[in-house]
């Protein structure tokens, strides 16, 4: 499509794009941002080749944006993010605009895009962030577009320039005028606007004027910082035109300059002027100087003047300083060899300017602080580039006393000297690493006065108070002091943050100090840094302290951290870092915890590069490395020599010194080193992280396992110990993270896969258990919440939440960054995500409780006594375990029992789902190890559903208990989960099993109660299944009642049921009791109630005969039912499957039941052997093979074997019924298993040839084929014995008629000549050069009627057994 198609393709693209906007998609979240870059990629690389298509398409896209009506501050955001998108994209096409794009694509660019472009810049509103970014973001979308297209830009100036030549209005329309600030710049291009401004200048009004004096100096600006190279070359090879242009200019504006109100307006311009004539600035530094120049020398007397206050005018004074500072940083831009003149013009006014601008007892202010601030920053920065070592200024600035606009506009300074280094000369930072010390106090102060000022309590006082006075007079405000100087120091300690964040070594330097000052140091602010990461109220403050933390974890910067001792710091500093962090995530104090474990992964791959590097320094530093006791459950240090443990007491103060860093932690962890605190808090965090519902944290907490492998991989080479003794569980964290690369599928799917890893962690830790625990607890509060939500509704309807301000805004605005059910307060069941949280903790527990139950299992939750030995030998195998009450205070046991009670949860509103997935988590992700105390729990609240004389409490609360108990019991059966095999057979189900059966028997016969019956003979059938890892007191007895129970419900309502649904219900409660039954009566012997020695004998043989004659009841009821399908139709194909297979169920019935009692049954049922009804004798045939089958011997049977039993046998099995029915053959299809069905269909086939019966045997066959077919489609495509006759038939007749008939026509074209040279292909892309493809096709045809031909003629030789398949099926389908 994009080769034939281009418009339509690129068009496609941009609606895509159109499409994915927050305006139109909503709020951003993970995947939409994802996907909308990747659309902005993708129009990025499409306009390299269709340019115009593109541009063209953004433009009416930011057009529809703009014209959007929109209401409401979330509709505002999405508008505002779109814009910034679609402006973005605009830049970065037009950045890598072709070279040759045609004239018409400018005329589009300057008639559609530059008007809506110019509409940011102009309609921009002063103290509104969103436009201030907007015209950012505009102005660099012109600043590109005028890269490559700048006359169609500089037309509109210059077409605006004329107009305002003519008109007579005061108050213009200057807005044009003012793009000049914002567009690309060379020097040829800064010609030709000054030329036109010279050409135009006179005749424009004062207004224009001023607007073009303001825009021409922007314009230089924009020219010096992207082209540094021409104008460092202007002062090498001076240029006699741009100087006569800028000397022409100078002349005019001096003459407009004829008040001092015009003066102040137009020196900035005049000093620029000036300084792109280099020759004239040599010139009047002469002592005698021509006429001409003597208003540039003039004009530099003025403008010292002022500076030094001599001037009389505080506007001139402080333009003077405008000018002055111009001149210094443009004089940063030329070599001192090239013009040294300049300097000495610099230097004959920098002093008088510094003490004009960093004069602590008068700040320097012109009533709008941001512009004197961005002055001062100029100054500073150029000083030092002047003179880094002349610092009197930054002392100034440095000092406590001075105001605290003097400490921001030093630190942005130093951050604009780190980052911005465009030329070789400019000295570097480090001339300022000597005041680390002073920088260091400014941000431990700073920091101090910000989060006080936020109305928290700071977590540790680290310096003594530094006052800061600042007079707060420019601000326009009517704020109260407290929260000005607030948010004065709040924009400080950002600032610093950056500046951390830029050069971590300007804080980290420590001349001169020894090994434990400089821990100390260090430790402190990385301490301050990490108090700013949860920082709510704070976001851009946090966000930067992430990443100066980053890059203080960086290489290079954690060697600065103590030179002297760089692993015990490292540990020490490091472990504090992680500890704080990850306690505040486990509490869910942090808004964007997403963003924060993204990070905090980085900072784990750091520590691991770290440790990598200092392998083997780090064996002499072992004393922080820890092992695993695994038996206790928790870590136990080894190798502890250092001189003073890690106190982490609630209100710890940070202390200077080797060891002594702490930071705010929990109580009762008093003496425990701090690193294992640290890797406990972190397993605790990345645990937690798990139940989640967002699947982004999920898996970015399934990634950071990887990082605690590799640390233990690393720790563990250097100590040349097992991983496992760093890491218990390093298997399954290794598989935790492997998951996390590839799952890409849904929430539920996740959440499955991360309980299955959480049932195979073996081993306790202190961090699994802790985290257990603590979900579990914020568990109970959220099941608390959501069982009395109705009652948190006020009277109004209005839903009550408690939850902080800092809540409510983040559930809005972040949308579930934060966890709502388990952080207090009331819940809003409407939120989706609350509800799933609760869901994923319940699983989270039921996975991760076995290792907690293992922990405690030294408190004597419980003694287990697994099965040994053969089955029959189990009856001594039961579990030793205490009581429940005993179990009642240990957490896992609280948990279990809640569960119980949520079994029946009858909430109105989410008692459906609670129930449900209880019921999923409690079958399919229980742990095994919790099995037996659910098994006991589960036995001692059924036994109470029955009175003091075993009569049942029929209520619908016990049978909905009943209902979940059955539906559980069978799917943590069904679950074949590892480990599970362990722990099924240490607590008996043969109590709860049969009460169940005795509660559900007095059900009744209403469509519920047959569905729960039914569910409970699939639960015994799947019991049984499980019968080697289960344990039973008296197995025996047990299945015997069991025998008794089902077989009641067999038969019991089906004939007399009157609605077909309700019909077809009791023949699947017939179907479920029969295979429940078939799976008892496996090598059951019975065993009556009562009796002994013969009377015994007797009851037994007359307990057979009760079973026996009800299952041949059952085969004739079957068979009736079955002939009146037939008659009636109806729903027959149904029916006819569900008799077969209850049929075949009854069969098998009667062979176990037989073959575990031949002592006592073969009397009753030999003689049905001999029965006058032919189906009878046939189901007695399946039951003696079943019997045979299953190795029951009869001594008999070797004395009544005649000579000719093979004769007698191919006439027992080839036998026919009156009416063509085959007994014996159907009857082994029935019975014969499906691997076995290949060597059944050549023996039926061959018997049935040889007595000329092959067509009865193909009818009956594909007879009962077509019956049970759900569909003409799926008619003989199955793996069914009939398939398999058919198969067998073709093979063995029409072998020797395919090769008589095909040999012949293959060695034709093989062997003779004509057709040697002869090619068949047809398929254009594979002839051969010399080949013709008319020509082959005419080959093909030919030969293709040849056999065609020889087919049709061969209808006589047509084998006859294959004649007859093709018959039965045509007339058989003829009949469907």
């Amino acid at each position: 499509m994009a080769a034939h198609k281009p418009v339509e393709w690129v068009q496609a693209v941009v609606n895509r794009f159109d499409e994915q906007l927050p305006i139109k998609a909503g709020q951003q979240n993970t995947h939409t941002k994802v996907s909308t870059e990747h659309n902005k990629e993708c129009l990025i690389n499409i306009s390299k080749y269709k340019f115009s298509l593109v541009i063209s398409g953004l433009t009416n896209i930011l057009k529809n944006v703009n014209n959007m009506r929109i209401f409401g501050e979330t509709a505002e955001k999405n508008l505002y993010l779109s814009q910034l998108i679609i402006l973005d994209t605009l830049e970065k096409c037009l950045a890598g605009q072709p070279k040759d794009t045609m004239r018409l694509d400018e005329t589009m660019l300057v008639k559609q895009l530059l008007p809506e472009i110019c509409h940011f810049i102009h309609t921009y509103r002063e103290g509104n962030q969103h436009a201030a970014e907007l015209r950012n973001s505009a102005s660099g979308v012109l600043f590109s577009l005028s890269c490559n297209n700048f006359n169609a830009v500089f037309s509109r100036i210059s077409t605006r320039l004329q107009e305002l030549t003519v008109c007579s209005e005061d108050n213009a329309d200057v807005h044009d005028i003012e793009l000049l600030q914002y567009i690309s710049v060379d020097c040829s291009k800064l010609k030709r606007l000054l030329q036109e401004t010279v050409f135009k200048f006179k005749a424009l009004k004062k207004v224009a004027q001023l607007a073009v004096i303001n825009s021409l100096e922007k314009a230089f600006w924009n020219w010096v910082e992207n082209y540094p190279d021409e104008f460092t070359k202007l002062y090498q090879t001076p240029q006699t035109d741009m100087a006569d242009c800028a000397e022409k200019l100078f002349d005019l504006v001096d003459g407009f300059a004829e008040s001092t109100k015009r003066k102040a307006a137009v020196w900035p311009l005049q000093i620029i002027l000036l300084v792109l004539c280099p020759e004239i600035i040599q010139d009047i530094a002469k002592d005698v100087v021509e006429e001409t120049k003597m208003n540039k020398k003039l004009f530099l007397d003025n403008l010292r003047k002022a500076l030094a206050g001599h001037s009389g005018s505080r506007q001139l004074t402080e333009s003077a300083a405008i000018a002055c500072v111009k001149l210094c940083k443009a004089s940063t831009y030329i070599n001192w060899e090239d013009n040294s003149v300049i300097f000495l013009l610099v230097q004959s006014m920098v002093v008088d300017l510094k003490n004009l601008l960093f004069n602590p007892s008068k700040p320097f202010s012109r009533g709008n602080q941001n512009a004197d601030v961005d002055l001062m920053i100029d100054c500073l920065v150029s000083c030092f580039r002047i003179n880094p070592h002349n610092n009197q200024h930054f002392k100034i600035c440095l000092a406590q006393n001075s105001p605290s606009t003097f400490h921001y506009v030093l630190v942005n300074s130093l951050h604009r000297i780190i980052t911005n280094s465009a030329l070789d000369w400019w000295p570097k930072i480090d001339a300022v690493y000597c005041h680390s010390m002073e920088l260091r106090s400014m941000f431990s102060e700073t920091l101090h006065k910000a989060i006080q000022g936020c109305g928290a309590h700071p977590a540790i006082r680290m310096t003594p108070s530094l006052t800061f006075k600042e007079k707060m007079t420019s601000l326009k405000f009517k704020e109260k002091p407290t929260d000005l100087e607030t948010r004065s120091y709040k924009f400080l300690l950002l600032s610093l943050v950056k500046l951390i964040h830029a050069d971590p070594k300007l804080l980290l330097c420590n001349p001169r100090k020894q090994g434990p000052e400089t821990q100390g140091s260090t430790a402190e602010l990385i301490t301050g840094l990490v108090q700013l990461v949860p920082q709510s109220s704070m976001p851009d403050i946090a966000q930067e302290a992430m990443e100066a933390l980053l890059v203080l974890h960086q290489l290079d910067s954690i060697d600065l951290w103590n030179p002297d001792a760089p692993i015990e710091t490292f540990w020490e500093i490091s472990s504090q870092m992680l500890f704080y962090i990850c306690k505040k995530l486990t509490s869910h104090q942090m808004l964007s915890s997403t963003e924060i474990l993204k990070w905090l992964r980085e900072i784990l791959i750091c520590r691991n590069k770290f440790l990598l590097k200092n392998k083997q320094s780090d064996r002499s530093s072992c004393h922080f490395l820890f092992l695993y006791d695994v038996s206790g459950g928790g870590p136990s240090q080894i190798s502890l020599d250092h001189e003073e443990m890690i106190r982490c007491a609630p209100g710890a103060t940070l202390r200077k010194g080797k060891g002594n860093s702490s930071m705010e932690s929990t109580a009762g962890c008093s003496g425990t080193p701090i690193c294992r605190q640290a890797q406990t808090k972190l397993e605790v965090a990345l645990y937690m992280f798990l139940w989640s519902p967002d699947i982004e944290a999920v898996l970015v907490a399934m990634s950071c396992f990887r990082h605690l492998c590799e640390e233990a991989d690393i720790r563990c080479g250097v100590d040349e110990v097992s991983v496992h003794n760093f890491l218990p569980n390093y298997n399954t964290f290794m598989e935790f993270a492997s998951v996390s690369n590839m799952m890409s599928t849904g929430r539920a799917a996740l959440q499955k896969r991360v309980m299955a890893l959480l049932r195979r962690i073996e081993h306790p830790t202190a961090g699994n258990t802790e985290a257990w625990e603590d979900t579990h607890a914020k568990w109970e509060q959220a099941t608390k919440l959501i069982l009395n939500y109705p009652k948190t509704k006020m009277e109004d309807g209005q839903v009550t939440m408690n939850f902080s301000v800092t809540e409510s805004l983040h559930k809005t605005i972040v949308k579930r960054r934060m966890s709502h059910v388990s952080g207090g307060g009331s819940i809003d069941l409407s939120d989706t995500d609350s509800l799933q949280e609760w869901i994923n903790m319940t699983g989270f527990l039921c996975a991760l409780g076995g290792v907690c139950l293992q922990h405690r299992s030294n408190a004597g939750l419980a003694t287990y006594s697994p099965p040994m030995g053969p089955v029959n030998e189990r009856k001594g195998s039961m579990v030793s375990m205490v009581s429940t009450e005993g179990n009642a205070e240990t957490p896992v046991s609280k948990f279990i029992d809640r569960l119980l009670t949520l079994m029946v949860c009858n909430h109105e509103k989410v008692g459906l789902q609670i129930r449900t997935n209880i019921k999923d988590l409690v079958g399919l992700e229980l742990s095994p190890a919790l099995y037996p105390m659910l098994f006991n729990k589960l036995k001692n609240t059924i036994s109470k559903f029955f009175d003091s004389q075993g009569q049942v409490l029929l209520t619908e609360t016990n049978t909905q208990f009943v209902e979940q108990t059955i539906a559980i019991m069978k799917n943590l059966l069904d679950n074949h989960t590892e480990g599970s095999s362990e722990h099924l057979g240490q607590a008996s189900i043969e109590t709860m099993m049969l009460n169940l059966v005795r509660y559900v028997r007095v059900l009744g016969n209403l469509v519920h109660a047959i569905q729960i019956k039914t569910k409970l003979c699939q639960l015994v059938e799947v019991m049984m299944e499980r019968r080697d890892d289960l344990s039973f007191c008296q197995e025996m007895k047990f299945r015997n009642k069991m025998v008794e129970y089902l077989t009641d419900w067999v038969m019991g309502t089906s004939n007399q049921a009157t609605d077909e649904d309700v019909k077809c219900l009791t023949r699947d409660l017939d179907q479920a009791s029969m295979e429940a039954v078939v799976s008892l009566l496996a090598g059951l012997p019975l065993q009556p109630e009562e009796g002994d020695g013969v009377e015994l004998m007797e009851a037994k043989s007359q307990l057979f005969l009760k079973y026996f004659t009800l299952f041949m009841n059952l085969l004739n009821d079957c068979s009736e039912v079955e002939d009146e399908s037939a008659q009636t139709g109806g729903r027959k194909r149904g029916m006819s499957r569900r008799l077969a297979s209850l049929r075949h169920c009854t069969v098998l019935a009667m062979s176990n039941l037989l073959n575990a009692n031949v002592d006592s049954g073969l009397m009753h049922s030999i003689g049905l052997g001999y029965h006058k009804d032919l189906q009878t004798r046939a189901t007695f045939m399946e039951v003696l093979t079943k019997i045979l089958q299953q190795g029951t011997e009869f001594d008999t049977l070797a004395e009544t074997v005649l000579a000719d039993r093979f004769e007698r046998l191919v006439e027992l099995v080839t036998m026919m019924g009156d009416q063509g029915e085959l007994p014996i053959a159907m009857a082994l299809a029935n019975v014969v298993p499906c691997s076995q069905w290949d060597e059944l269909a050549r023996v039926l086939v061959t018997l049935f040839d040889s007595r000329h019966l092959l067509y009865q045997l193909l009818w009956n066959m594909f007879s009962k084929e077509v019956e049970l077919a759900d569909s003409m489609q799926t008619l003989f495509r199955g793996n069914s014995l009939a398939s398999k006759i058919m198969t067998f038939c073709f093979k063995v007749y029409g072998a020797t008629y395919l090769q008589k008939l095909l040999e012949p026509l293959l060695r034709t074209v093989i062997t003779s000549p004509e057709w040697q040279h002869v090619s068949f292909e047809v398929d254009p892309t594979r002839l051969e050069p010399t080949e013709s493809l008319e020509e082959n096709q005419r080959s093909l045809l030919q030969m293709t009627e040849k056999f065609f031909h020889a087919i049709i003629n061969s209808s006589s030789e047509f084998p006859p057994q294959l004649r007859s398949v093709c018959h039965c099926l045509y007339q058989l389908i003829r009949r469907m």
